[in-house]
């Protein structure tokens, strides 16, 4: 017996936007009126990554304003002309923001893995505009040493002389269980709904909707430091939550003291680890994830 896809409870509104030279897909939830709170995905994922936790969520969080984009080069928002680089992803952001509050006015950012990191930053380059900031599994990268660029830099420039490719599949199915591989705890309707928003058909098989250059290796290093440096400069109330199956420390390559010294950036941080939970907590406890993020959002 074939799994049928997800069918969703409360559907999102979908549109385009224009930014920054881009047609950008916007997905749309709550009270056009409302408080503004937008959502931002991880890489190689898609603005329906957040549709399990807004059905999950309390009513009360449908009387935000709730938008969500395809960064460029995802999900069903155009590509760049060449190559991406973190730094467009801020300023899209930026521009997103400029055309949902105008007027300038303090929004609310929740972001995931990538998009924790997206929001993380903004929130120190910008203090202005962020009221309130939840990231999700969003700690930022593994430190580098300046002895690592000539390294990536070669790297980076072979890999501008190749195609890159993301192989296609058979059928959403194969995505399905692709994506229920590294996420075990995705129940089979939502990973094979999930895949249809990541992937189209094209030529009888499934290919990913995602530009295959983001596989293309960050010319520039991480920079913990000036990541932190960001942080330190956040005045919005703020909440880091992971999952305790992410192996954190592991991937980072730190020790408690050392990721200790990544929190104590910001000031009044709110930091939990759930339990039974791995990166994508918003997929493996949406429910929980949802009642976290509302008791947050109404004491902030």
């Amino acid at each position: 017996m074939s799994t049928e896809p997800y069918l969703p409870l409360r559907p999102a509104q979908c549109h385009q936007l224009r930014l920054r030279g881009i047609d950008t897909q916007l997905w749309r939830w709550g009270r056009p009126d409302g408080r503004l709170l937008v959502l931002l995905h991880g890489w190689m994922d898609c603005a329906a990554t957040f549709q399990f936790l807004i059905d999950a969520a309390p009513a009360a969080l449908l009387d935000y304003q709730l938008v969500a984009l395809d960064w460029r080069g995802f999900g069903q928002s155009g590509w760049a002309a060449e190559s991406y680089y973190f730094p467009d992803y801020l300023a899209d952001l930026d521009a997103l923001l400029g055309q949902l509050a105008p007027g300038g006015e303090p929004v609310a950012l929740l972001g995931h893995s990538m998009g924790g990191m997206v929001a993380s930053l903004y929130a120190g380059i910008r203090p202005e505009r962020v009221s309130q900031l939840i990231s999700l599994e969003g700690f930022g990268l593994p430190a580098t040493r300046p002895e690592l660029a000539p390294g990536r830099y070669r790297r980076w420039l072979d890999e501008l002389q190749t195609e890159p490719e993301l192989k296609p599949l058979a059928d959403f199915a194969a995505l399905a269980a692709r994506l229920g591989k590294h996420n075990p705890r995705l129940a089979a309707d939502r990973a094979l709904w999930l895949a249809e928003q990541l992937g189209r058909q094209a030529d009888g098989q499934i290919v990913y909707r995602a530009d295959p250059r983001h596989k293309w290796v960050n010319p520039v290093l991480y920079r913990l430091e000036e990541a932190q440096a960001c942080w330190r400069q956040i005045t919005a109330a703020t909440l880091w939550l992971a999952g305790n199956e992410a192996k954190l420390l592991s991937w980072l390559g730190e020790d408690a003291a050392q990721f200790a010294a990544r929190k104590a950036c910001i000031t009044g941080l709110q930091y939990e680890v759930l339990d039974d939970c791995g990166h994508n907590l918003h997929h493996d406890a949406p429910a929980r994830v949802a009642e976290r993020l509302m008791r947050f959002l109404a004491q902030s």
